[in-house]
Protein backbone atom coordinates (compact mmCIF):
# COMPACT_ATOMS: atom_id res chain seq x y z
CA UNK A 1 0.00 0.00 0.00
CA UNK A 2 1.43 3.26 -1.06
CA UNK A 3 2.21 6.20 1.54
CA UNK A 4 -0.15 8.92 1.13
CA UNK A 5 0.71 12.49 -0.77
CA UNK A 6 2.03 14.86 1.42
CA UNK A 7 0.57 18.13 0.78
CA UNK A 8 2.61 21.54 0.03
CA UNK A 9 2.82 23.10 3.86
CA UNK A 10 3.46 19.29 5.76
CA UNK A 11 6.62 19.09 3.61
CA UNK A 12 7.72 22.37 4.04
CA UNK A 13 7.21 22.16 7.27
CA UNK A 14 9.24 19.49 7.66
CA UNK A 15 12.07 21.02 5.32
CA UNK A 16 12.18 23.76 7.58
CA UNK A 17 12.90 21.93 10.54
CA UNK A 18 15.82 19.95 9.66
CA UNK A 19 17.55 23.51 8.81
CA UNK A 20 20.54 24.17 9.96
CA UNK A 21 21.70 27.71 10.15
CA UNK A 22 24.43 28.96 8.48
CA UNK A 23 25.90 30.69 11.29
CA UNK A 24 25.98 27.46 13.66
CA UNK A 25 28.52 26.41 10.62
CA UNK A 26 30.88 28.98 9.26
CA UNK A 27 30.82 32.19 10.60
CA UNK A 28 30.42 35.77 9.27
CA UNK A 29 32.63 38.20 7.95
CA UNK A 30 31.95 42.15 7.38
CA UNK A 31 31.58 43.85 4.00
CA UNK A 32 31.63 47.47 3.31
CA UNK A 33 28.00 49.02 3.62
CA UNK A 34 27.73 49.46 -0.01
CA UNK A 35 29.07 46.08 -0.65
CA UNK A 36 26.59 44.57 1.08
CA UNK A 37 23.54 44.45 -1.31
CA UNK A 38 21.93 41.27 -1.34
CA UNK A 39 23.39 39.44 2.10
CA UNK A 40 21.98 38.39 5.23
CA UNK A 41 22.63 40.61 8.46
CA UNK A 42 24.00 38.46 10.93
CA UNK A 43 23.80 40.95 14.07
CA UNK A 44 21.22 43.26 14.91
CA UNK A 45 22.34 46.52 14.13
CA UNK A 46 22.08 49.85 16.54
CA UNK A 47 21.98 53.87 15.25
CA UNK A 48 25.05 55.37 16.31
CA UNK A 49 22.85 58.52 16.57
CA UNK A 50 19.39 60.69 16.10
CA UNK A 51 18.32 61.16 12.87
CA UNK A 52 17.71 63.99 12.12
CA UNK A 53 20.54 64.86 14.36
CA UNK A 54 19.27 68.51 15.22
CA UNK A 55 15.72 69.87 14.31
CA UNK A 56 15.77 71.15 10.83
CA UNK A 57 13.51 72.34 8.27
CA UNK A 58 11.61 70.62 5.61
CA UNK A 59 11.09 73.51 3.45
CA UNK A 60 12.63 76.54 1.88
CA UNK A 61 11.51 79.40 4.01
CA UNK A 62 12.31 81.69 6.91
CA UNK A 63 13.18 80.45 10.44
CA UNK A 64 10.88 82.81 12.92
CA UNK A 65 9.36 82.73 16.24
CA UNK A 66 6.46 81.61 15.82
CA UNK A 67 4.97 84.78 18.49
CA UNK A 68 6.17 87.09 16.01
CA UNK A 69 4.20 86.29 12.93
CA UNK A 70 1.26 86.28 15.00
CA UNK A 71 -0.60 88.92 13.10
CA UNK A 72 -0.41 87.08 9.84
CA UNK A 73 1.02 89.69 7.71
CA UNK A 74 4.45 90.75 9.57
CA UNK A 75 7.63 92.64 8.26
CA UNK A 76 10.74 91.26 9.81
CA UNK A 77 14.36 91.99 9.40
CA UNK A 78 16.44 89.13 7.70
CA UNK A 79 19.16 88.23 10.09
CA UNK A 80 21.20 85.48 8.82
CA UNK A 81 20.93 83.00 5.87
CA UNK A 82 21.24 79.00 6.79
CA UNK A 83 22.30 76.85 3.89
CA UNK A 84 22.33 72.69 4.68
CA UNK A 85 24.84 72.01 6.45
CA UNK A 86 26.19 75.25 8.32
CA UNK A 87 25.63 75.84 11.86
CA UNK A 88 23.26 78.89 12.55
CA UNK A 89 23.60 81.45 15.14
CA UNK A 90 20.45 82.51 17.41
CA UNK A 91 17.72 83.93 16.10
CA UNK A 92 17.45 87.30 17.04
CA UNK A 93 14.18 88.31 18.81
CA UNK A 94 12.19 90.14 15.93
CA UNK A 95 13.70 88.48 13.18
CA UNK A 96 14.06 86.21 10.68
CA UNK A 97 16.15 83.88 9.33
CA UNK A 98 16.66 82.73 5.50
CA UNK A 99 16.81 79.25 5.88
CA UNK A 100 16.47 75.90 3.06
CA UNK A 101 15.63 72.42 3.16
CA UNK A 102 17.68 70.54 5.49
CA UNK A 103 19.51 73.42 7.33
CA UNK A 104 19.35 73.53 10.88
CA UNK A 105 16.73 75.07 12.93
CA UNK A 106 18.67 77.96 14.85
CA UNK A 107 18.16 77.89 18.80
CA UNK A 108 15.15 80.88 19.27
CA UNK A 109 13.32 79.78 16.15
CA UNK A 110 10.32 77.71 16.42
CA UNK A 111 8.40 77.48 13.17
CA UNK A 112 9.51 77.92 9.76
CA UNK A 113 7.14 79.46 7.21
CA UNK A 114 7.54 78.07 3.57
CA UNK A 115 8.92 80.70 0.79
CA UNK A 116 5.66 80.35 -0.93
CA UNK A 117 3.58 82.93 1.86
CA UNK A 118 6.76 84.79 2.14
CA UNK A 119 7.58 87.93 -0.24
CA UNK A 120 11.58 89.72 0.57
CA UNK A 121 11.82 93.10 0.28
CA UNK A 122 15.74 94.00 0.44
CA UNK A 123 16.89 93.51 3.98
CA UNK A 124 13.62 92.38 5.07
CA UNK A 125 10.75 89.65 4.42
CA UNK A 126 7.05 90.00 4.64
CA UNK A 127 5.36 86.59 6.11
CA UNK A 128 1.90 86.28 4.97
CA UNK A 129 0.84 83.90 7.36
CA UNK A 130 0.20 82.64 10.54
CA UNK A 131 2.69 79.85 11.80
CA UNK A 132 1.74 77.43 14.56
CA UNK A 133 4.91 76.17 16.72
CA UNK A 134 6.68 73.81 15.17
CA UNK A 135 5.35 74.09 11.34
CA UNK A 136 7.84 72.49 8.95
CA UNK A 137 10.42 71.98 11.20
CA UNK A 138 11.67 68.73 12.14
CA UNK A 139 12.80 67.23 14.84
CA UNK A 140 16.18 65.85 17.04
CA UNK A 141 15.43 62.21 16.62
CA UNK A 142 12.18 61.85 14.96
CA UNK A 143 12.78 59.10 12.74
CA UNK A 144 15.69 57.41 14.87
CA UNK A 145 17.41 58.29 18.29
CA UNK A 146 20.32 57.05 19.51
CA UNK A 147 20.54 53.44 20.28
CA UNK A 148 17.76 52.16 18.95
CA UNK A 149 18.08 48.85 17.00
CA UNK A 150 17.62 49.57 13.46
CA UNK A 151 17.66 46.35 11.15
CA UNK A 152 17.59 43.15 13.14
CA UNK A 153 19.63 40.07 12.51
CA UNK A 154 18.44 37.37 9.55
CA UNK A 155 17.34 40.55 7.53
CA UNK A 156 18.31 40.33 3.85
CA UNK A 157 19.70 43.41 2.91
CA UNK A 158 18.23 45.66 0.20
CA UNK A 159 18.87 49.06 -1.31
CA UNK A 160 16.53 50.59 1.63
CA UNK A 161 18.14 48.94 4.22
CA UNK A 162 21.70 49.88 2.85
CA UNK A 163 20.46 53.50 2.84
CA UNK A 164 18.61 53.27 6.29
CA UNK A 165 22.78 51.81 7.87
CA UNK A 166 24.27 54.40 5.81
CA UNK A 167 22.28 57.38 7.43
CA UNK A 168 22.99 56.11 11.01
CA UNK A 169 26.71 56.22 10.08
CA UNK A 170 27.05 52.14 9.89
CA UNK A 171 29.92 52.09 7.36
CA UNK A 172 30.27 48.23 7.54
CA UNK A 173 27.53 45.32 8.02
CA UNK A 174 28.51 41.96 9.80
CA UNK A 175 26.98 39.06 7.35
CA UNK A 176 26.46 35.83 7.24
CA UNK A 177 29.04 34.02 4.92
CA UNK A 178 27.09 33.04 1.32
CA UNK A 179 25.46 29.58 1.22
CA UNK A 180 27.52 26.97 -1.01
CA UNK A 181 25.34 25.36 -3.22
CA UNK A 182 26.43 22.92 -5.53
CA UNK A 183 24.02 21.89 -8.78
CA UNK A 184 24.25 19.04 -11.26
CA UNK A 185 21.85 17.49 -13.86
CA UNK A 186 20.50 14.12 -14.82
CA UNK A 187 19.76 12.63 -18.45
CA UNK A 188 21.59 11.26 -21.44
CA UNK A 189 18.83 13.36 -23.33
CA UNK A 190 20.39 16.69 -22.24
CA UNK A 191 22.44 19.30 -24.65
CA UNK A 192 23.58 22.03 -24.28
CA UNK A 193 22.68 25.13 -26.51
CA UNK A 194 24.76 25.61 -28.98
CA UNK A 195 25.06 21.69 -29.70
CA UNK A 196 23.57 20.17 -32.06
CA UNK A 197 20.18 18.75 -30.93
CA UNK A 198 20.22 15.10 -31.79
CA UNK A 199 17.02 12.58 -32.15
CA UNK A 200 15.52 12.60 -28.56
CA UNK A 201 17.18 15.34 -27.37
CA UNK A 202 16.43 18.40 -25.70
CA UNK A 203 17.97 21.58 -24.05
CA UNK A 204 19.04 21.83 -20.67
CA UNK A 205 17.07 24.74 -19.64
CA UNK A 206 16.94 24.15 -16.02
CA UNK A 207 20.72 24.28 -15.72
CA UNK A 208 20.16 27.96 -16.50
CA UNK A 209 16.89 28.15 -14.78
CA UNK A 210 18.09 27.12 -11.33
CA UNK A 211 21.76 28.96 -11.84
CA UNK A 212 19.66 32.10 -12.26
CA UNK A 213 17.92 31.03 -9.30
CA UNK A 214 20.33 30.44 -7.07
CA UNK A 215 22.30 33.58 -7.77
CA UNK A 216 19.39 35.75 -6.79
CA UNK A 217 19.64 34.13 -3.73
CA UNK A 218 22.97 35.49 -3.01
CA UNK A 219 24.38 31.81 -2.95
CA UNK A 220 27.99 30.53 -4.71
CA UNK A 221 27.07 28.79 -7.09
CA UNK A 222 29.40 25.13 -8.32
CA UNK A 223 27.62 23.65 -11.33
CA UNK A 224 29.03 19.95 -12.08
CA UNK A 225 27.03 20.06 -15.45
CA UNK A 226 25.67 17.40 -16.76
CA UNK A 227 25.43 13.72 -15.14
CA UNK A 228 25.59 10.60 -17.07
CA UNK A 229 22.66 8.47 -16.18
CA UNK A 230 25.02 5.82 -14.50
CA UNK A 231 24.55 5.15 -11.06
CA UNK A 232 28.71 5.42 -10.17
CA UNK A 233 28.72 8.52 -12.49
CA UNK A 234 25.77 9.90 -10.05
CA UNK A 235 27.34 8.47 -6.95
CA UNK A 236 30.96 10.30 -7.58
CA UNK A 237 29.72 13.70 -8.04
CA UNK A 238 27.46 13.37 -5.15
CA UNK A 239 30.48 12.72 -2.87
CA UNK A 240 32.71 15.56 -4.30
CA UNK A 241 29.91 18.04 -4.06
CA UNK A 242 29.65 16.80 -0.26
CA UNK A 243 33.13 17.77 0.46
CA UNK A 244 32.91 21.64 0.63
CA UNK A 245 29.11 22.47 0.17
CA UNK A 246 26.32 23.54 2.39
CA UNK A 247 23.18 22.26 -0.32
CA UNK A 248 23.14 20.06 -3.07
CA UNK A 249 20.16 20.42 -5.75
CA UNK A 250 19.76 18.33 -8.81
CA UNK A 251 16.92 17.99 -11.46
CA UNK A 252 15.88 14.90 -12.91
CA UNK A 253 16.20 11.47 -11.69
CA UNK A 254 14.20 11.24 -8.58
CA UNK A 255 11.72 8.91 -9.97
CA UNK A 256 11.67 5.04 -9.51
CA UNK A 257 12.78 4.22 -13.70
CA UNK A 258 15.52 2.09 -14.28
CA UNK A 259 17.07 4.75 -15.54
CA UNK A 260 16.72 7.44 -12.36
CA UNK A 261 19.72 6.77 -10.11
CA UNK A 262 19.55 9.65 -7.82
CA UNK A 263 17.55 7.94 -5.33
CA UNK A 264 20.16 4.88 -5.12
CA UNK A 265 23.24 7.22 -5.05
CA UNK A 266 22.34 9.58 -2.34
CA UNK A 267 21.10 6.32 -0.16
CA UNK A 268 24.16 4.67 -0.91
CA UNK A 269 26.33 8.31 -0.13
CA UNK A 270 23.66 9.52 2.37
CA UNK A 271 20.48 9.36 3.72
CA UNK A 272 17.29 10.25 1.53
CA UNK A 273 13.46 10.93 2.04
CA UNK A 274 11.73 11.28 -0.74
CA UNK A 275 8.35 11.92 -1.20
CA UNK A 276 5.08 12.24 -3.55
CA UNK A 277 4.19 16.24 -2.49
CA UNK A 278 0.29 16.41 -3.89
CA UNK A 279 0.78 19.43 -6.09
CA UNK A 280 0.99 20.51 -9.53
CA UNK A 281 3.15 21.28 -11.28
CA UNK A 282 5.75 19.00 -9.24
CA UNK A 283 5.41 15.82 -7.50
CA UNK A 284 8.69 13.83 -6.43
CA UNK A 285 10.75 16.08 -3.92
CA UNK A 286 13.81 13.96 -2.74
CA UNK A 287 15.59 15.28 0.79
CA UNK A 288 18.15 14.16 2.69
CA UNK A 289 21.80 14.15 3.68
CA UNK A 290 24.87 13.65 1.70
CA UNK A 291 28.27 14.01 4.31
CA UNK A 292 27.50 17.57 5.79
CA UNK A 293 25.58 18.75 3.09
CA UNK A 294 21.98 18.59 2.65
CA UNK A 295 20.70 16.88 -0.58
CA UNK A 296 17.50 18.11 -2.31
CA UNK A 297 16.51 16.37 -5.64
CA UNK A 298 13.65 18.63 -7.80
CA UNK A 299 11.75 16.69 -10.94
CA UNK A 300 13.04 16.96 -14.48
CA UNK A 301 9.87 19.20 -16.10
CA UNK A 302 11.41 22.24 -16.49
CA UNK A 303 7.94 24.07 -14.94
CA UNK A 304 8.00 21.37 -12.10
CA UNK A 305 11.29 22.20 -11.76
CA UNK A 306 10.82 26.05 -11.44
CA UNK A 307 7.89 26.24 -9.00
CA UNK A 308 9.31 23.24 -6.17
CA UNK A 309 12.58 25.61 -6.11
CA UNK A 310 10.18 28.42 -5.80
CA UNK A 311 8.07 26.77 -3.06
CA UNK A 312 10.53 24.56 -1.22
CA UNK A 313 14.36 25.50 -2.20
CA UNK A 314 14.27 29.03 -1.50
CA UNK A 315 12.84 29.50 2.20
CA UNK A 316 15.35 26.50 3.32
CA UNK A 317 17.93 28.27 1.62
CA UNK A 318 16.57 31.67 3.38
CA UNK A 319 15.90 29.71 6.66
CA UNK A 320 19.80 28.51 6.04
CA UNK A 321 20.77 32.21 6.07
CA UNK A 322 18.41 33.13 9.21
CA UNK A 323 15.70 34.95 7.93
CA UNK A 324 12.98 33.62 10.05
CA UNK A 325 9.77 34.88 7.36
CA UNK A 326 10.37 33.09 4.21
CA UNK A 327 6.74 32.60 3.65
CA UNK A 328 5.90 34.69 0.26
CA UNK A 329 3.50 37.46 0.41
CA UNK A 330 -0.24 36.22 -1.14
CA UNK A 331 -2.75 38.58 -2.09
CA UNK A 332 -6.91 37.86 -2.86
CA UNK A 333 -6.62 38.71 -6.57
CA UNK A 334 -10.37 38.74 -8.61
CA UNK A 335 -10.07 35.65 -11.07
CA UNK A 336 -11.53 37.00 -15.09
CA UNK A 337 -11.52 33.60 -16.16
CA UNK A 338 -13.57 30.30 -15.43
CA UNK A 339 -11.18 26.99 -14.15
CA UNK A 340 -13.55 24.13 -14.38
CA UNK A 341 -11.20 21.13 -14.13
CA UNK A 342 -9.74 21.07 -10.66
CA UNK A 343 -7.18 18.59 -9.44
CA UNK A 344 -7.04 16.31 -6.57
CA UNK A 345 -3.88 18.31 -5.98
CA UNK A 346 -3.00 21.51 -4.81
CA UNK A 347 -2.17 23.51 -8.07
CA UNK A 348 -0.56 26.38 -8.85
CA UNK A 349 -1.54 27.85 -12.17
CA UNK A 350 0.42 30.81 -13.84
CA UNK A 351 -1.57 34.06 -14.14
CA UNK A 352 -0.90 37.65 -14.05
CA UNK A 353 -2.29 41.09 -13.85
CA UNK A 354 -4.26 42.55 -16.00
CA UNK A 355 -4.68 46.48 -16.57
CA UNK A 356 -8.44 46.12 -14.98
CA UNK A 357 -6.63 44.25 -11.95
CA UNK A 358 -7.89 41.28 -12.18
CA UNK A 359 -5.86 37.77 -13.03
CA UNK A 360 -5.45 35.83 -16.48
CA UNK A 361 -4.57 32.33 -16.82
CA UNK A 362 -2.14 31.14 -19.38
CA UNK A 363 -3.70 28.60 -21.68
CA UNK A 364 -1.44 26.39 -21.48
CA UNK A 365 -0.71 25.14 -18.01
CA UNK A 366 1.62 21.82 -18.86
CA UNK A 367 4.63 21.39 -16.70
CA UNK A 368 6.69 21.06 -20.16
CA UNK A 369 5.27 24.77 -21.19
CA UNK A 370 8.29 27.06 -19.78
CA UNK A 371 7.11 30.09 -21.75
CA UNK A 372 4.13 29.92 -19.08
CA UNK A 373 6.46 31.16 -15.95
CA UNK A 374 7.91 34.42 -18.41
CA UNK A 375 4.48 35.32 -19.67
CA UNK A 376 3.21 34.91 -16.23
CA UNK A 377 3.86 37.30 -13.50
CA UNK A 378 3.24 35.19 -10.01
CA UNK A 379 0.90 31.92 -9.34
CA UNK A 380 -2.14 31.51 -8.04
CA UNK A 381 -2.58 28.72 -5.10
CA UNK A 382 -5.55 26.82 -5.78
CA UNK A 383 -6.90 24.37 -3.12
CA UNK A 384 -7.79 20.42 -4.01
CA UNK A 385 -10.81 20.03 -6.23
CA UNK A 386 -11.49 23.34 -6.29
CA UNK A 387 -12.73 25.62 -9.22
CA UNK A 388 -12.58 28.96 -10.13
CA UNK A 389 -15.53 30.96 -11.32
CA UNK A 390 -15.23 34.27 -13.22
CA UNK A 391 -15.06 37.35 -10.54
CA UNK A 392 -13.98 35.07 -7.61
CA UNK A 393 -11.06 36.44 -5.04
CA UNK A 394 -8.31 33.71 -5.41
CA UNK A 395 -4.49 33.29 -3.61
CA UNK A 396 -2.07 35.21 -6.04
CA UNK A 397 1.33 34.62 -4.81
CA UNK A 398 3.39 37.26 -7.11
CA UNK A 399 7.01 35.97 -8.49
CA UNK A 400 8.24 39.10 -6.96
CA UNK A 401 7.82 37.29 -3.74
CA UNK A 402 9.29 34.53 -4.92
CA UNK A 403 12.31 35.37 -6.07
Amino acid sequence: MSKPMLSTQEALVFLLSAVRPLCAAGGDEKLPTIAANGRILAEDQSSLLDVPPADNTQMDGYAVRASDCASGETRLRISQRIPAGHVPQALEPGTAARIFTGAMIPAGADAVVMQEQCQADGEFVIIRHQPRSGEWVRRQGEDIQAGSTILNAGTRLRAQELGLAASVGLAQLPVLRQPRVAVFFTGDELTMPGEALKPGAIYNSNRFTLNGLLQDLGCVVTDYGIVPDKLDATRDTLRRASQDHDLIITSGGVSVGEEDHIRPAVEAEGSLNMWQIAMKPGKPLAFGEVGKAFFMGLPGNPVSSFVTFLLFVRPFILRMQGVEKVEPAAYQVRADFDWLKPDRRNEFLRARLNAEGGLDLFANQSSGVLTSTVWGDGLIDLAPGQNIRKGELVRYIPFSSLM
